[in-house]
């Protein structure tokens, strides 16, 4: 044959044009071809077992995993984030990647530390992330939102709390609470989010209502119902769904201190609670506060340290603030004194740009996944400019990537 007339040089090179950008090296000793696809060549600094760990159970995380992606298993993510709970430009990412893959970070680690050692005899202990635009707040909340599903905690998760106070999609007066204004759709949407990050452990632990609750005449929740009763009846008759919420963490922080279940409280952008500059009016036109939105109390209720059994994780935004104050991202600037108040003590925890392990791993994975194609960005000098003109910030790494 006119291939064994060749050398091994040749026949690569000849190889290599037929496969269409894939080189693929062929071996005449064992008749077999070796795919080495830039896809699939090792990279440099690091390669690919420094970027990805096959460990999805955020339980074993550990500063061993650190700086390396995982991959959230399917049935986790549609039970978790199918409402909700991830950045719509991080879930749009995920679709073009075509997996859901989150980095394992240290503010993420630190909680899941505390979580793990917390004494739950004792009052919920609230950690507050914080940090500037961009760094990962929503990302690491996303990571503890997964080990506490996996973990067995009832999960009471708010994926953005500024859509409730900015965006209502429905307002109206409050029939149970006067002076106060109901967001009944949002609260309904709400319900149908919680029952399904947490259905299965609901009908598990065979949590009860532990008192009667009077809706309408013909209408009430017995004594001794199923709280996924309690859950349906605000799904179905919207008008109620807000005082449905109130119920609800009320009979959830009776269920954690008594000891039936342990209830991890998530809420993202937490510090729209304390923002005045919300866009609600009464029907007499009156400049709604965030006070008296009943939605609102509900969580606010829940976010006190009053319980046991159960820990809160919360993060504060400078994008949930009002206009002309988004000059800090620390806490009591973001909270106000109301706010810093209402949740002294805590336990902050600041979430900061890529260190240099993490935007190195980053990068490698855009590049694995086709996010980053230009050549240059696989130099050591490209990847060096990327670094400089992000400033090592995640969301504007990301969108610096997006066109090369």
């Amino acid at each position: 044959m006119v291939i064994n007339c060749l050398s091994s040089a040749r026949v690569v090179r000849i190889l290599s044009r037929c496969t269409a950008g894939r080189t693929v090296l062929f071996s005449p000793e064992r008749n077999t071809q070796l795919d080495v696809s830039a896809d699939s060549r090792p990279a440099s600094n690091p390669g690919p077992q420094d970027f990805r760990t096959f460990e999805s159970n955020p339980v074993n995380h550990t500063t061993e995993h650190a700086a390396r992606f995982y991959v959230v298993p399917p049935e986790v993510r549609l039970k978790v984030f199918q409402y909700g709970g991830l950045p719509k430009i991080f879930e749009k990412q995920l679709k073009t990647f075509g997996e859901p893959s989150i980095m394992v970070r240290n503010p993420a680690l630190e909680v899941l530390h505390y979580l793990r050692t917390a004494a739950y005899s004792k009052p919920a202990v609230r950690y507050v992330l914080y940090g500037k635009d961009g760094c990962g707040k929503s990302v690491s909340l996303a990571h503890i939102l997964n080990y506490g599903s996996v973990s067995g905690f009832l999960l009471v998760h708010v994926p953005w709390a500024r859509n409730w106070m900015r965006y209502p999609k429905e307002v109206a007066t409050s029939s149970s609470n006067k002076g106060c204004v109901d967001l009944p759709l949002d609260a309904a949407t709400w319900l149908v989010h919680f029952k399904s990050q947490n259905v299965a452990l609901l009908n598990a632990l065979d949590l009860r209502v532990s008192k009667s609750y009077t809706w309408t005449k013909r209408e009430e929740t017995p004594v001794g119902a199923p709280l996924v009763d309690l859950i349906e009846f605000g799904i179905n008759r919207v008008k109620y769904a807000c005082d449905v919420v109130l119920a609800l963490l009320q009979e959830i922080k009776l269920h954690s201190t008594e000891g039936r279940c342990k209830t991890l409280v998530v809420i993202d952008g937490f510090n729209a609670f304390f923002n005045p500059d919300i866009r609600m009016k009464t029907e007499d036109k009156v400049k709604v506060k965030p006070s008296m939105v009943t939605l609102a109390q509900g969580f606010l209720e829940i976010t006190k340290n009053d319980w046991c059994n159960g820990a809160v994780v919360l993060s504060i935004d400078r994008q949930v603030g009002p206009a002309d104050k988004k000059e800090s991202e620390l806490p009591f600037y973001n909270l106000g004194k109301q706010g810093f108040e209402h949740l002294d003590p805590f336990i902050p925890i600041r979430v900061v740009e890529y260190n240099e392990k993490e935007i190195e791993s980053c990068l490698q994975y855009y590049i694995e996944r086709r996010w980053l194609q230009h050549e240059s960005g696989r130099t050591e000098a490209g990847r060096k400019e990327l670094e400089f003109l992000s400033g090592r910030n995640p969301l504007r790494l990301m969108t610096l990537c997006s066109p090369l």
